[in-house]
């Protein structure tokens, strides 16, 4: 069973020739090409198929059983299982063909005998027995020659899944082999900020001008210290909120710059905190020390008011089908509240068992709901199945923010570092993020880039953040705000843009090195 010629490839030599020429035939094959990888066969003297697997095509073909099973018992390389799973399909097909030609005193008895003996699952036996007892395509009829053969052809697809290299090369092998190489060169670029295919023709490198790293605007209508960004779902809205009680809608033009679209006016204390629904239609925004307000984006109408002197909000967030939202409460008597857009209670979770909530979150999915309280805190809940599970935290937690895929989610701990958990528990420990100054103020993280490869932050030192999942230190330090940056929000549908929230009074709008070389753009 192994192939001959020892000549090797590569600078370093560790790549078989042979080995290298078969995984092109096979890729050749599998992307249609079957003239030119014919041709190489016939030039290279090296065949796609082993001699070994030619051979039990031909038993195959032929109906020849007991040489097929003669075959596979022979194979060393083969582990039991997969034996046993090829010897079953074998059987399988056999005593089908016996009933096609009506023996079936003898499928009868290879299935009472022979079947047992190959310790594959009781399941798999009674799904056999079933089939060929109770199908309606088993009667006694003349034998069609094309369906046998296409079902043997089908057979010999199955069992070159099973068969160990080199008698059969694993499904796509080049591909494979060239993926991995991409993945491995994607995984080591640490500004690799793209979601399309890579070029083959030279290593994958990206340089920082991938992620925004320049001031491209700076907003200035807020009237004091602007406490919370976010960017709309898809993409073509920014939403601020400021301790001079307004909130703004901006709207993000094509060429990528912001313009003012509403201010929302009708709290009466700051607003720390806003949260876009799924389909973008509707905005919450929260009341510091005060009422959750629902907006219509399109007509900037305050649609309804949430809770009341007795029910002050902390934080909320939306359910995927942007008909539900939940809200946390500083009150410990209040806990979480489930509503809908027209107030009406669904659902709450209060009591002793929930004091005061400092931030939650809704994972994109709708399966979990993520809460921080009594601080150090982090509570996850299964929606569906009220299954949870509490992580504790040495520091205290000041905000939360869950990945687009719902797998994992950061914490900003004032112990001035970032910790991220995934959500289903695999973690025994965080990874964590550290660079930024976090030790008074609330400060807000988020993940961001394309696939949310990166994360940013804000920090108390003036300066923006941003890190490398994969490295415990910041890969940028952005400078431009004079006070504490106190949110960041990444646009999801445009990689290359950042937003950020400062105690100056300003937001600033950032941008790759690529973009204009012009002076920021101020908008008041």
């Amino acid at each position: 069973m192994s192939m001959e010629g020892s000549c090797r490839l590569g600078s370093k030599g560790l790549m078989k020739k042979h080995e290298f020429v078969r995984v092109i035939i096979q890729c050749l094959y599998s992307i249609g090409c079957g003239k030119s990888a014919s041709c190489l066969e016939l030039e290279s003297g090296i065949a796609c198929q082993s001699d070994y697997f030619r051979t039990l095509e031909s038993k195959i073909l032929s109906g020849n059983w007991n040489g097929c099973f003669d075959m596979l018992n022979g194979i060393k390389e083969l582990t039991e299982e997969a034996r046993a799973t090829a010897l079953f399909l074998v059987l399988k097909q056999s005593l089908l063909e016996y009933l096609k030609c009506g023996d079936d005193k003898l499928a009868l008895e290879i299935l009472r005998k022979e079947v047992p003996s190959l310790q594959v699952g009781r399941d798999k036996i009674h799904s056999l027995a079933h089939s060929i007892l109770f199908s309606k395509d088993m009667e006694q009829s003349k034998t069609d020659n094309n369906e046998v053969c296409e079902l043997r052809r089908k057979l010999l697809q199955e069992l070159e899944n099973l068969l160990p290299p080199p008698i059969t090369i694993p499904g796509r092998r080049l591909e494979h082999l060239v993926e991995t190489v991409v993945l491995t060169q994607i995984d080591s670029c640490m500004y690799h900020n793209l979601s399309g295919a890579v070029s083959l023709y030279e290593d994958h490198l990206c340089s920082r001008d991938q992620i925004p790293t320049e001031t491209v605007q700076i907003l200035t209508e807020h009237k004091n210290e602007v406490w919370f960004v976010q960017f709309s779902h898809n993409g073509e809205y920014l939403a601020s909120s400021s301790s001079d009680c307004t909130a703004i809608i901006w709207k993000v033009l094509e060429d990528g710059s912001l313009i003012l679209r509403h201010t929302l006016r009708s709290h009466l204390n700051p607003v720390s905190f806003v949260a876009w629904s799924p389909d973008d239609s509707k905005l919450l925004t929260c009341g510091n020390g005060e009422v959750l307000k629902l907006w219509d984006v399109e007509t900037s109408t305050c649609k309804h008011t949430f809770g009341d002197h007795d029910f002050i909000v902390s934080s909320c967030a939306w359910f995927p089908d942007s008909k539900r939202l939940v809200c946390g409460s500083v009150n410990p008597e209040k806990g979480i509240y489930m509503w809908d857009c027209d107030g009406n209670e669904l659902k709450a979770w209060r009591g002793m068992r929930m004091p005061k909530i400092v931030d939650l979150a809704v994972t994109p999915d709708g399966e979990n709901l993520i809460s921080i309280f009594s601080e150090k805190e982090i509570r996850i809940l299964n929606v569906g199945t009220n299954a949870e599970r509490v992580i504790s935290e040495d520091h205290a937690i000041t905000s939360l923010s869950i990945s687009r895929d719902s797998e994992f989610f950061i914490v900003n701990l004032n112990s001035q570092e970032i910790h991220m958990w995934d959500v289903a528990g695999k973690m025994e420990k965080p990874l964590k993020y550290m660079g930024h100054m976090q030790s008074k103020y609330v400060i807000r993280s988020c993940f961001g880039g394309a696939n949310s490869t990166f994360i940013a932050s804000g920090s108390e030192n003036t300066q923006v953040y941003i890190w490398n999942r994969r490295n415990s230190r910041p890969i940028e330090v952005l400078c431009g705000h004079t006070m504490t940056v106190n949110s960041v929000s990444w646009n999801l549908k445009r990689p290359q843009m950042l937003a950020s929230a400062s105690d100056d009074q300003t937001i600033r709008i950032w941008g790759s090195s690529l973009s204009k070389k012009t002076q920021p753009k101020e908008l008041s």
